[in-house]
């Protein structure tokens, strides 16, 4: 279950700036932004296309440094990718190695880290029946739906064990039907292994399901719009939640404030 310890802050985040050098100038895309999120919890990021929302998470996985201000993962500064980080992306067809199987896949960052054998097949075992694709290991990515490839490339980050999981609009490219599974599966893995997870979107509805904060981005160039805590209960379905009254009132502020951004509103 998430930590009850919201003291903890796995990921904290201080100042962080990104400024661009471009030959008509520098673009500042990233001003000033502070935030920590703590052990155990899920926290989404939404704001305004263009807002700097995959800017700031390379710059939290160590992808790409920032121009200014720190990111720390358990206190310790990240200044390239963090082995106690997990990434998984949008286009997760890119990710995956279509001549792999789907239990070879998962297992790959296992073995560049030199876990023991035996160690490996437990995790893949154990984050391919987490993620419901027990019965295809020796599938190949390309025999599977999109929805399945996307459960492939969270199956592999779960069996990397990672403190941090950051997600980074990771069900934009699959139909409704399939998101609302996948989301539903998040919040599972969240709830049985306790990790923390950052979960960038662009999807109100989304992020007002599946987070307990939701930090909502101004236009470019970037700072925290609002840190919004969501007071839904701890238990969530698609139907009930989505069709509650405090669920409606919730997206609705913060559609309000993502519109606030647009217009150029500053908190």
């Amino acid at each position: 279950m998430p930590s009850d310890d919201t003291n903890a802050a796995a990921l904290s985040v201080r100042g962080l700036r990104k400024v661009y050098p471009t030959p008509a100038g520098d673009v500042e895309a990233v001003r000033d932004l502070t935030f920590d999120v703590a052990a155990g919890q899920l926290v989404c990021i939404v704001g305004p296309s263009g807002a700097g929302k995959t800017t700031l998470l390379k710059c939290i996985a160590g992808l790409m440094p920032p121009t200014s201000g720190t990111v720390e993962l358990g206190g310790a500064p990240v200044t390239g990718p963090p082995k106690a980080m997990a990434v998984v992306f949008q286009e997760y067809g890119r990710s995956l190695f279509p001549w792999k199987s789907v239990r070879d896949n998962v297992e790959l960052p296992l073995k560049v880290n030199g876990v023991p054998k035996a160690e490996r097949q437990r995790r893949v075992d154990d984050a391919l029946a987490a993620v419901g694709l027990d019965h295809v290991p020796q599938s190949f990515p390309w025999q599977l739906s999109g929805g399945m490839q996307q459960r492939v490339a969270i199956a592999r980050a779960v069996a990397y064990q990672p403190k941090v999981l950051l997600m980074d609009e990771p069900f934009a490219a699959v139909d409704a039907q399939t998101r609302a599974d996948l989301e539903d599966l998040i919040r599972t893995i969240w709830k049985d292994l306790g990790i923390t997870v950052l979960f960038v979107t662009h999807d109100i509805d989304e992020s007002v399901y599946l987070g307990e904060r939701v930090i909502i981005l101004s236009n470019s160039p970037t700072v925290v719009q609002e840190d919004l805590t969501i007071d839904l209960p701890a238990e969530r379905d698609q139907l009930g939640t989505r069709s509650s009254a405090r669920f409606a009132e919730l997206r609705a502020h913060v559609y309000e404030q993502i519109q606030r951004a647009k217009q150029g509103s500053r908190p």
